[in-house]
């Protein structure tokens, strides 16, 4: 079947058309929220007509084009109050439990918008991120739309406990098609109820365009990249830690990147070390940090709620830079961070370890050269322009009924 044909077949040669469906997407191009949504529909856009729908967010227009897809945008609840999807859900609502007032309203204003999707765009096949809401949305709203269903970790991780985890197994085996980001994750779909053969290990790709080599220099102090919400799963709070138990001898720099709602208690663990908070970063911005940077630090920890990282895509994009990796020996992120031949990972919360392995890239150059090389070539495996195209196979592929 040509890529320019209906994904359903037949004789029409009309673009075929994905709605997809996120709870995280920026307001802005550009203005610090993580894009892989728009990233990976970019990509997916250069052969099917895609339409976006996500919550509204301040400063957001209500429909924009954005890099070759639609964006629409619903509201759902009073604007001075709706809050709920600016950054992640989940951490909103366990930081703020009056937010749980906007979860019902989420969910209809969503059912409500992804009706009218499906009724005005006539999609050929639904892209729903995260089992929950976006997955429940699908069963319930697009229900003869054939779905393609990604989870990032975060709801598999948090919310796989009963009774939440018999809602997702209903929505896992009406998906025709899962992809997750590790072997981990791939596992627990398939224990919720999903055909193996229709789970598949998929991260989202890292867009590296404009990405330029870090360029290290030997007499200053090592420069420390950190990149992620600021948020208990991040792990900067052992990272802080760590810094702290780094011998005096050795000079060194953090750079923190990113926003949440931990900032003000990590700045204050932070108060008398070298380490400056810069807030969220545009995409540029971002690469003249990784441009910048030493090391890329990734200290990643399970939450005492079971959500835990899947694939940062802010590491892969660092790599592609060129930069080393210290990172937390979890899945998905083991599956890509080699121990001593792109960089060094040590167990979850041990910082006993991260200040060890912060101590031995600092102290030595070659080293940091030799994992950051190798790193780079992990990376480009991981493109957006790849992993978009692979996406776009198997959203063919279930629409078509064929995923095994």
């Amino acid at each position: 079947m040509a890529e320019t044909g209906s994904m359903r077949g037949g004789t029409t040669r009309r673009r075929p058309r994905v709605l997809i469906l996120a709870s995280t997407f920026p307001a802005r191009q550009g203005d610090g929220t993580p894009e892989f949504v728009g990233d990976l529909a970019s990509e997916v856009a250069r052969y099917a007509d895609v339409l976006i729908v996500v919550p509204a967010v301040r400063g957001a227009a209500d429909e924009e084009a954005y890099r070759g897809t639609t964006v629409s945008r619903f509201r759902y609840f009073p604007a001075p109050w709706q809050d709920l999807a600016e950054g992640a859900i989940y951490e909103n609502l366990r930081t703020k439990p009056s937010r749980a007032l906007q979860v019902l309203p989420f969910f209809v204003a969503e059912w409500y918008a992804t009706r009218r999707a499906v009724r005005e765009f006539r999609p050929d096949v639904v892209h729903a991120h995260w089992i929950i809401p976006q997955g429940l949305v699908s069963l319930l709203a697009a229900r003869r739309i054939p779905t393609l269903l990604t989870t990032l970790g975060g709801d598999l991780y948090a919310l796989d406990r009963w009774p939440v985890n018999r809602v997702m197994s209903r929505i896992v085996k009406h998906a025709r098609g899962v992809t997750v980001m590790n072997e981990d994750m791939r596992s627990r779909v398939v224990r919720l109820g999903a055909e193996s053969e229709r789970v598949h290990v998929m991260p989202m790709g890292a867009d590296l365009s404009g990405i330029r080599p870090a360029v290290h220099h030997g007499n200053r102090a090592v420069r420390l990249l950190f990149v992620g919400r600021l948020v208990p799963k991040k792990g900067l709070a052992v990272l802080l830690n760590a810094l702290h138990r780094v011998p005096e001898s050795v000079a060194w720099r953090l750079t923190v990147v990113g926003s949440g709602p931990l900032r003000e208690e990590l700045e204050g663990a932070a108060a008398d070390l070298p380490v400056e908070f810069v807030g969220a970063m545009s995409k540029k911005q971002l690469r003249d940090a990784y441009a910048d940077a030493d090391v890329i630090i990734t200290p990643s920890v399970p939450a005492e709620s079971g959500d835990q990282d899947g694939l940062p895509v802010a590491m892969l994009e660092a790599m592609c830079a060129g930069l080393p990796v210290i990172a937390s020996d979890l899945p998905g992120i083991n599956e890509v961070v080699v121990d001593q031949q792109n960089g060094i990972l040590v167990q979850p919360g041990d910082s006993a370890a991260l200040a060890s392995a912060i101590t031995r890239l600092a102290e030595d150059p070659e080293l940091r050269s030799a994992f950051g090389s190798a790193a780079r070539d992990v990376a480009a495996e991981h493109s957006t322009q790849t992993v978009g195209r692979a996406y776009y196979r198997l959203l063919r592929a279930v629409a078509t009924g064929v995923t095994r």
